[in-house]
């Protein structure tokens, strides 16, 4: 009934269904996502004549020229240095010296770790793979079954992209013409409560299967322990301060806080002797892949969402859904089953370039908060890291692990199920998005 509504009132005719039909079944071949983004859009405006094909050129280059995408590789090299300096294993050292006096502490370390992990890198593959080579193992050592390790470091590094300094953050202002700094600040709140709410899940499927036994410390042993952790790796902390100080107090930029913590994360990790001039080429190329994967995204989904904005889709697709319905509850609703389902095919650059630019004019319509909207959009694209076919962060763990991606699909789903219901609170209650913004934002 949607589809028929949207047909009607734009009028959609090959020039969309065409190269729809090809990007859907690119995406089917396992061809890259920016490839069958671009053979789409060039596919799209060479049939609608709307713009000239020379026009596709422009459009990639300053697709990407943008100074705030500066801070996207900085930030991926930070995590990649905070890894081989061996900076991530202090993170761990005090979140389990946080949580050893609870039984199922070192689940909720490693949770903790890597909710830390996320506010330097902004990337969750990075921090589901850096935080399960350090705690899986360990977790099966202590009682959790593999699969569940697996799940508990999968749905903990979702936080990659949920809470600040964030990649998607990033992304999504650039191409709302929105302060990246301004989402930071936003999705602090947003961001904690998907971090807690894995965190009681996990806690209480170790109440219900005693996977974790332990947890029998006394205050004074306790601050000892704390004390202790602290003494011996309170530097690490230096990293993540420098760019929370610098990007929420406005003293620098995320690009500026970006490229500081690079530079103080290298330093450190040469006096450290955790860090040689030797380690700078494969640390860069490593870096330098992932990178390579968002950009190429970004550039060729410029041109498509020129030709799908000339083509009257954004606007259809608003008079279309409002004409069904006009309760702002339902469109919501029906906004978080679009993300939610197109997180779970794919990846979240492509999701936030082809999507923000389409639900953001009904957003707009119902009265949402701009803000708000960002986040509920960020948040329900990131449950899609851990739930199939998709489910990068699946991956990720399967892959360090060889455990089977639906073994660890089946564990995840209580961490799906808290996750949704923080998502529907984001949703329905702009005050958890807005409260930390100044008043010109509400």
């Amino acid at each position: 009934m949607l589809w028929n509504s949207l047909n009607q009132t734009v009028e959609l005719g090959w020039d969309f269904y065409l190269p729809v039909i090809m990007f859907v079944a690119l995406i089917a071949l396992a061809v890259p996502v920016w490839a069958a983004i671009g053979a789409a859009a060039i596919t799209m405006l060479v049939m609608s004549g709307d713009l000239p094909l020379s026009a596709i050129g422009e459009s990639l280059f300053t697709g990407i020229d943008a100074f705030a995408l500066t801070a996207v590789p900085l930030f991926i090299l930070t995590g990649d240095v905070l890894v081989r300096t061996g900076l991530s294993k202090k993170f761990l050292d005090v979140a389990e010296a946080l949580t050893c006096w609870t039984r199922g502490g070192f689940g909720s370390a490693t949770v903790l770790v890597c909710g830390m992990f996320a506010a330097i890198s902004g990337s969750d593959a990075a921090g589901a793979a850096a935080v399960g080579r350090m705690t899986i193992n360990r977790l099966v050592e202590s009682g959790y079954p593999r699969p569940y390790a697996c799940a508990l470091v999968a749905a903990g590094a979702c936080t990659g992209i949920l809470i600040p300094p964030s990649i998607a953050y990033i992304i999504i202002g650039l191409v709302l013409g929105i302060s990246a700094s301004t989402l930071f600040l936003a999705a602090l709140i947003p961001g904690l409560a998907i971090l807690v709410s894995i965190l009681i899940t996990n806690i209480i499927m170790n109440r219900l299967y005693t996977y974790e036994t332990g947890g029998n410390m006394g205050l004074l042993e306790w601050l000892g322990n704390l004390g202790q952790a602290l003494k011996s790796g309170w530097y690490a902390f230096i990293v993540p301060g420098i760019i929370f100080y610098g990007i929420f107090s406005g003293r620098l930029t995320p690009t500026e806080a970006g490229a500081t913590a690079v530079v103080v994360t290298i330093i450190m990790g040469f006096i450290l002797g955790t860090l040689k001039l030797s380690d700078f080429p494969a640390m860069l190329v490593s870096s330098a892949k992932v990178n390579g994967v968002i950009l190429p995204i970004i550039a060729f989904s410029a041109p498509l969402a020129e030709a799908l904005a000339i083509m009257g889709v954004p606007q259809g697709f608003v008079t279309a859904v409002t004409g069904l319905t006009d309760d702002p509850s339902l469109l919501i609703l029906l906004m978080i089953c679009i993300l939610i389902a197109a997180g779970c095919v794919m990846e979240t650059t492509p999701n936030i370039v082809i999507l923000a630019p389409i639900l953001k004019p009904l957003a707009d319509n119902i009265g949402m908060n701009e803000i708000q909207f960002c986040i509920m959009m960020i948040t329900a694209l990131g449950v899609g890291f851990i739930t199939p076919p998709l489910g990068l962060n699946l991956f990720v763990v399967s892959g360090i692990t060889g455990e089977s991606i639906l073994k660890i699909a089946a564990r995840a789903v209580p961490f799906v199920l808290t996750m949704l219901i923080v998502v529907l609170l984001i949703a329905y209650i702009p005050a958890i998005s807005t409260t930390l913004l100044p008043d010109i934002y509400k």
